[in-house]
């Protein structure tokens, strides 16, 4: 387990999404910090590729290739950083991804979405890490291969999550 101890109000989004870049770089295929799209919040993205067979330990895993994207607004009208965590297949046209942002009220601060290209087919409530962004990441990796299993099909078309998984709690 690895601790941050930084001061959270220090943060700058350029290093801070280089510091996840580096942590990436180790798991992850190719790792780059990307500046954000203009229809994206915040700075800048960070994204690895990489071969969910091996990331997922799931030899019969029915893709090849995804991405990891990461971004974080810092400075925002809440009392806490804005994230978007996403698991990108775009073969099966899938995002699974946290995102805690002013989107959703009524799920509270953080939601789990997936995503069938670029329509949302479910949002549910997911737990508030209220820690600094680098341990928010290590957490939401830690809970990536849940969130993605979690996903329920019918008919090659991803149609929501499965509500009893640990990933929303």
């Amino acid at each position: 387990m690895v601790v941050f101890l930084a001061n959270r109000a220090n943060l700058q989004s350029k290093r801070l999404h280089d510091r996840i870049r580096n942590r990436l770089g180790g798991e992850f295929e190719t790792v780059r910090r990307r500046r954000a799209d203009p229809r994206e919040a915040g700075s800048y993205r960070v994204v690895g590729d990489v071969n969910p067979r091996q990331f997922l330990d799931a030899d019969e895993y029915p893709v090849t290739t995804a991405r990891i994207e990461i971004g974080f607004q810092l400075r925002t009208s809440d009392p806490y950083e804005y994230y978007w965590i996403n698991w990108i297949e775009p073969e099966r046209s899938l995002l699974v991804g946290w995102h805690q942002d002013d989107t959703h009220d009524e799920l509270g601060p953080v939601h789990l979405q997936v995503n069938e290209s670029s329509a949302a087919v479910a949002h549910h409530a997911a737990q508030f890490v209220d820690a600094h962004p680098l341990a928010v990441v290590e957490r939401r990796l830690d809970s990536l291969s849940d969130a993605v299993f979690a996903v329920e099909w019918e008919q090659g078309r991803p149609i929501g999550l499965d509500t009893s998984s640990s990933v929303l709690g």
